[in-house]
């Protein structure tokens, strides 16, 4: 799939309007509401969450899926080198026929090999629905951001008045690394919804402290 104009921006120096993603410590209860920081630090998989609301069809839609050099951020996040590329893929998640998410992923090389080389051929399928069934698969503390609604970082389609909470994380599974980040939409409303616990991944969220690395168990 070729390189889309808003792609080619990024290329050509946008990194520099990178939305600042921090982690979750560093907010306060004032800057990040109770029921925004329910959805955002959810560590189920956001696929079943939104099935389970039952507000609609719940659907995925690529909307670009290309390899390129990741952000500088992102190059960070997974231990990657200046020059190195991944696979960028790009989706909405849409209850019906509206957008309420919109997903970045980055994969390395190495995370799209053995048994995972199938990740680079999922269409429209949902890449949570994938990770959150792989045996040992761990995810790394949370990153937040709350960025303009006309940020860089979204597709000009879902440009928007209001700002917009995303969430970014590292996934690590059979010693490779990958990243996923989700923006929620304006067009997004069950901030007030209750989570349901899904104990299937109890444990999986992963807290990182002086270069160690501690499975937080959550009950």
């Amino acid at each position: 799939m070729p390189a889309s104009p808003r792609q080619t921006r990024f290329a050509q120096g946008q990194a520099a309007k990178e939305p600042r993603w921090r982690p979750l410590a560093q907010y306060s209860a004032h800057q990040l509401p109770t029921e925004c920081r329910r959805w955002l630090t959810d560590d189920g998989s956001l696929t079943s969450r939104l099935i389970s609301l039952r507000a609609g069809e719940f659907s995925v839609q690529r909307l670009y899926q290309g390899w390129q050099v990741p952000l500088p951020s992102e190059r960070r996040l997974l231990g990657m080198n200046q020059r190195q590329t991944a696979l960028v893929r790009e989706v909405a998640l849409r209850l019906d026929d509206t957008a309420v998410v919109f997903a970045r992923s980055v994969f390395p090389h190495d995370s799209l090999t053995g048994s995972l080389g199938h990740l680079r051929r999922l269409q429209n399928r949902s890449l949570g629905a994938i990770l959150f069934k792989h045996p040992g698969m761990h995810r790394c503390p949370f990153e937040l951001a709350l960025m303009p609604g006309d940020s860089a970082y979204l597709p000009e389609r879902f440009h928007q008045q209001q700002a917009a909470w995303g969430r970014r994380s590292r996934f690590e599974l059979e010693r490779a690394r990958l990243m996923v980040s989700e923006v929620f939409l304006e067009a997004f409303t069950p901030w007030h919804a209750t989570l349901p616990v899904h104990r299937s991944q109890r444990g999986r969220v992963t807290t990182e402290r002086a270069g160690t690395e501690i499975t937080a168990t959550t009950r």
